[in-house]
């Protein structure tokens, strides 16, 4: 890969920043928030003045080609991208910082790295591309295990196409943007763009049942998910390359949302479709979140299936530019490779004009117009934010679940409010929380929260953690689910416990002993050792 390097601290690659205009507008909205004129902002610690603890161990002459433990790389590792994870890098605390970075080439040095691992006691993280927003970093437990980090990236390579059961067997260190430039000369696509696309890889896609940016029908990994091979330290899986089946528990399912702590996935078939050809969307107003959601309800019942079907409420909407805060948004959008979509179009402008929705522009190109375009380029661009949030002192996060269509109402209101409270009580500020759709399914939404709130430094995490608790426990106490894309993480274990059936948890043991033995694989992730 010839891409400039990822930052160790802030989102994206080196060199990639927001513009000023971008950087104006958004703390703009906060200034207006918050009725500051300024933040109490601190520096951000360089890379050159961290004090990384010293590595613990060093890599035998048989790996030590494809393995470091060069400050960029150990610092790179040691967090992903949750708002926690800011905050530490932000002060300079990297005292979890993998002793060891491992780039296999082959499935055979991932092996070795397994073999070396497990013969000196070490703890071993798979990586993708470090995107999680759920923490992900080692954490060193009583017996102060090394820790070693396993960067699939050079494992990046379309292997096979399949063009006529549209398919293609890929690595699993594939990052987004490569994977569809070598399915584009076949006319295909895997068509699964997570925010996170062009920082993040195949394997870790599966690895944390991820969500893609399509609102519904194929948009979760799971379903394009073929058959999958993986390298665990008691051997090799590779399932069967099938359609379907009803053979017993799928092997699959058991791998994919593991989070790493089963194996290590390498390889994976993944089905395909052609590329769209056709294209109809619209931008529609609405004079609540509710009226829009019970729109959105008709349309994900009525069989339909948007390529993007996504509420934003008003607040939501005017931060991000979309609108003037007066009314809830939702972005349409269908697209096919196969067909016109006018007749689909139709029939879901029908159904939110019965909920009292007005269009505000439609045709092939009205998800790149308007409020659809507007949005559009916030959500890819507003991770780019947090780099100069945070030092600002400004506390801002999401958290996204699903829930029936019955109890969205109430259930919406609930977490609102404990969430309000929650922030009101750890910043002695009033705060905001917004909501929007990401997915919809016929039987409920995946509402996804945003809070903003104006922090102290010296106090952030203390802060950060009363709301995340707060919402989280506001979320299992009305039904709902603790992610439903984010993956479980380190954040969200105590919830994911609540939420797993105990005897689940038991098998889940089970299996991880039979699997890894000695409980390298990420330790404390979904089970504990």
């Amino acid at each position: 890969m010839s891409l400039a390097r990822l930052k160790a601290y802030g989102w994206g690659r080196e060199g990639e920043v927001m513009t000023p205009e971008e950087r104006e507008f958004v703390l703009g909205r906060y200034r207006e928030k918050f009725g500051r004129a300024s933040f109490d902002t601190i520096e951000v610690a360089r890379l050159d003045e961290i004090a990384l603890p010293a590595p613990r161990v060093k890599p035998p002459s048989s790996i030590a080609a494809f393995c470091t433990s060069e400050p960029y790389d150990r610092a790179a590792h040691a967090y992903g991208k949750s708002y926690p994870d800011y905050v530490r890098a932000m002060l300079g605390d990297y005292a979890s910082a993998p002793d060891v970075v491992a780039y296999p080439r082959t499935e055979v040095e991932i092996s070795a790295i397994m073999d070396w691992a497990g013969s000196i006691g070490a703890s071993l993280m798979p990586f993708g591309g470090g995107s999680s927003v759920c923490g992900v970093e080692h954490r060193r437990d009583e017996r102060d295990k090394p820790a070693i980090t396993l960067d699939l990236r050079h494992l990046g390579r379309v292997l096979e196409v399949d063009a006529t059961s549209r398919a293609a067997r890929i690595e699993a260190g594939a990052f987004g943007p490569d994977l569809e430039a070598q399915l584009k000369p076949h006319g295909l696509t895997l068509r699964h763009f997570p925010q996170s696309f062009a920082y993040s890889t195949l394997g870790g896609w599966i690895a944390t049942r991820s969500g893609g940016h399509f609102a519904t029908l194929y948009t979760h990994i799971d379903d394009l998910v073929e058959s999958l091979r993986v390298i665990t330290p008691k051997g090799v899986i590779e399932t069967r390359r099938l359609p379907g089946s009803g053979a017993g528990p799928s092997p699959d399912r058991l791998f994919i949302g593991s989070e790493g702590t089963l194996g290590v996935i390498s390889q994976a078939w993944m089905r395909l479709q052609a590329k769209p050809a056709f294209r109809a969307g619209a931008s529609v107003g609405f004079k609540s979140f509710f009226a829009a959601a019970r729109a959105v309800r008709a349309i994900a019942q009525a069989g339909l299936y948007p390529s993007n079907c996504r509420i934003l409420d008003p607040a939501e909407a005017y931060n991000t530019g979309a609108a003037d805060g007066s009314v809830a948004i939702l972005v349409l959008a269908f697209e096919s490779s196969d067909h016109s979509l006018d007749a689909w179009m139709k029939r879901a402008l029908e159904c939110c004009a019965d909920h009292g929705g007005m269009p505000e522009t439609g045709g092939a190109d009205a998800h790149l117009a308007g409020a659809a375009g507007l949005w559009r380029n916030a959500f890819i661009r507003m991770p780019f934010a947090r780099e100069f949030l945070t030092p600002a002192a400004i506390v801002n996060d999401t958290f996204e679940t699903s829930i029936t269509w019955e109890r969205f109402e109430s259930f919406h209101d609930e977490v609102k409010v404990a969430t309000l409270r929650a922030i009101r009580e750890a910043t002695g500020i009033e705060g905001e929380v917004t909501c929007r759709f990401t997915h919809v399914y016929p039987d409920g939404p995946a509402p996804y929260f945003s809070f903003h709130a104006l922090g102290r430094h010296g106090a952030l995490l203390e802060q950060w953690r009363a709301i995340k608790e707060a919402a989280s426990d506001a979320l299992i106490a009305a039904g709902g689910t603790i992610t439903h894309h984010h993956a479980v993480g380190r954040d969200h274990r105590p919830w994911y416990d609540l939420q797993r059936p105990e005897l689940f948890a038991v098998a889940l043991r089970a299996a991880k002993k039979a699997l890894d033995p000695q409980g390298m694989l990420n330790p404390g992730v979904l089970i504990e050792p």
